[in-house]
């Protein structure tokens, strides 16, 4: 997939996470991860899942307040593990919405939420670049 493509992609989908938030969740892993959704102008309700609870409990204490939830765990290994484990453990009470770690994964060379912010401040810049090339 060639830059332009991605960045429109993951623009797109940001711009969805963002109007979403404003009335679900989003779980992610840790205070990091808060400051770069903060920095993508991200304001809504997060909650941070390493906060002292076990996935079991952090996961009940969820299921008895939001019918749904997005959960953007990073997408590298352990991530993946945890977004299966906060999958399994909600199953059947609140809905889990994945569909954005799925195209940040696919869409940015970065494996985490706390690197995406710089990618694609990286990634506009070299687009732009492009194109002020490419133009006569």
């Amino acid at each position: 997939m060639d830059s332009k493509a991605a960045l429109e992609k993951l623009e797109r989908a940001i711009e969805d996470l963002r109007e979403r938030n404003k009335t679900i969740p989003i779980i992610v892993e840790g205070e990091k991860d808060v400051a770069a959704l903060h920095s993508l102008d991200i304001n809504g309700e997060i909650l941070i899942l390493h906060c002292g609870k076990d996935i079991a409990t952090f996961c009940d204490d969820v299921a008895l307040r939001y019918k749904e939830v997005i959960v953007l765990t990073d997408w590298d290994r352990k991530g993946w593990s945890l977004s299966h484990r906060i999958e399994d453990n909600l199953r059947g009470r609140t809905k889990c919405i994945m569909d954005y770690r799925i195209i940040f994964a696919s869409n940015s060379m970065v494996k985490d939420m706390q690197s995406l912010p710089s990618f694609m401040r990286k990634l506009r810049k070299n687009v732009r670049g492009k194109r002020a090339i490419s133009e006569p």
